[in-house]
């Protein structure tokens, strides 16, 4: 088999060169990080979970007509997604007062915010991803007024299309990060979504309990991170045959430096 060529690798996935030009493939790693990866941990599972629920979720958003970048799944930890320009932004929607903006604000974790909230960080590990504005984005060229609009509209469709879904099996959606890129095809330009949607990029919370299904399991040291993942994929239905994410060893740590 001859060796794939990487053209990227982020602090939970990596990215090869694809069968064609237009295409990469995208592979999940069960690296678990907080803090900018000052905290991490390699955490058996988490990337074929990870892998399983970003399909569905990009599948059932291309369903409403959401463009995304994924093409279709390949094996347990890989997808084949078009070859995109990342737009240097993270794209921040929140429902209920949690992490950051909790601190920003002074706000009890657990409020309702009076409604879903748009913000946009700098994509710079080594600034800690900084929020910015509008004003920002446009000043440094990150992205044009049109640009930033159309990812605003599309991130409150994702939004309104999410939380129900979650609401449905018994899971608040609290919060999430996307990303969008840009996509050229046929001399044309347009703004898909890109990257992934799972609960490493998710605030989900049980409806009745308020038990956390999402990586502030890893970064509060609550442990059981899989198997709030893998609770999650159940209740959408998409857990593979047999539970295929279930690993014989645990997690391994690597390094645990609190920010």
């Amino acid at each position: 088999m001859s060796k794939r060529r990487r053209i990227y690798e982020g602090k939970a996935k990596i990215l090869y060169e694809g069968p064609e030009p237009g295409l990469l493939v995208q592979h999940f790693k069960d690296d678990a990080t907080a803090f900018n990866a000052k905290k991490h941990e390699v955490i058996d599972g988490k990337g074929v979970l990870n892998n399983r629920i970003s399909e569905y979720l990009f599948l059932r958003l291309a369903e409403i007509g959401i463009p995304t970048h994924f093409v279709k799944r390949l094996n347990m930890r890989e997808q084949l997604i078009r070859e995109v320009e990342i737009i240097p932004l993270e794209v921040v929607v929140r429902n209920i007062a949690a992490g950051s903006i909790a601190k920003r604000l002074g706000l009890e974790e657990g409020t309702p915010l009076p409604r879903s909230i748009v913000e946009f960080y700098f994509k710079e590990d080594k600034l800690d991803d900084p929020m910015v504005s509008e004003e920002h984005i446009t000043a440094f060229g990150w992205a044009h007024p049109p640009e930033i609009d159309e990812m605003t509209a599309m991130a409150l469709r994702i939004n309104d299309f999410m939380a129900g879904l979650f609401m449905g099996i018994g899971i608040r959606l609290v919060d999430f990060k996307i990303e969008f890129g840009r996509l050229v095809e046929n001399d044309m330009m347009r703004i898909v979504l890109a990257d992934e949607i799972s609960p490493d990029s998710c605030r989900l919370w049980d409806v009745e309990t308020d038990d956390k299904m999402d990586k502030d399991r890893f970064r509060r040291d609550m442990g059981g991170l899989v198997e709030a993942y893998r609770e999650v994929a159940q209740r959408l239905g998409i857990l593979p045959e047999g539970d295929l994410s279930r690993e014989k060893t645990g997690p391994r740590l690597v390094s645990s430096n609190e920010d």
